[in-house]
């Protein structure tokens, strides 16, 4: 087994419909700058009422990312 060292990012995604949903576009937004991501941490969790009903999930999610060699 390698041993790694990684950096972490922090992010806040959003979703109309889910917090799965909110969480996977984080990463995919991540995925624009950071190829070698390994592992996310979702660290808090929230949504927007609007009409007593959620509006939208929002995620405050960490991700670990493989530094090279």
């Amino acid at each position: 087994m390698s041993e790694h060292t990684y950096k972490m990012i922090e992010l806040v995604g959003s979703s109309h419909s889910s917090i799965e949903g909110a969480v996977q576009n984080a990463i995919a937004k991540a995925e624009l700058n950071e190829s070698k991501m390994r592992w996310f941490e979702v660290l808090e969790t929230r949504g927007h009422i609007e009409h007593g009903a959620i509006a939208h999930w929002q995620v405050r999610v960490k991700i670990g990312v493989t530094l090279d060699d």
